[in-house]
């Protein structure tokens, strides 16, 4: 029996493209309804992705363009990255952390 201290434990995958630069990523995208073509339907897509190319929402819009009859209107993209570099102040003769 492995101990938790002494075992590799799986990290995870979301923390690790984090760690790697990536951010949540969100897109509000805005489609025809395919048999109402003047209607307009929402759908809400996230994931992690790089800033700010967004190589991940392109494939998925490359999918959409391929694969589902909804024509696309209109797309928002907001993007934040969770991990950043931390702050460090000299304070006197100490450091700190902020």
């Amino acid at each position: 029996m492995h101990s938790p201290l002494t075992s590799a434990a799986p990290v995870d995958i979301a923390f690790r493209k984090q760690l790697e630069g990536y951010g949540l990523t969100t897109a509000s995208i805005l489609y025809r309804m395919p048999d109402h073509p003047r209607l307009l339907q929402e759908f809400v897509w996230q994931e992690y992705d790089m800033f700010p190319n967004f190589p991940v929402l392109h494939r998925f819009l490359d999918f959409w363009k391929r694969e589902i009859e909804g024509a696309l209107h209109s797309i928002r993209v907001a993007h934040n990255r969770l991990i950043t570099p931390a702050e460090i102040r000299a304070l006197g003769a100490e450091f700190r952390l902020n």
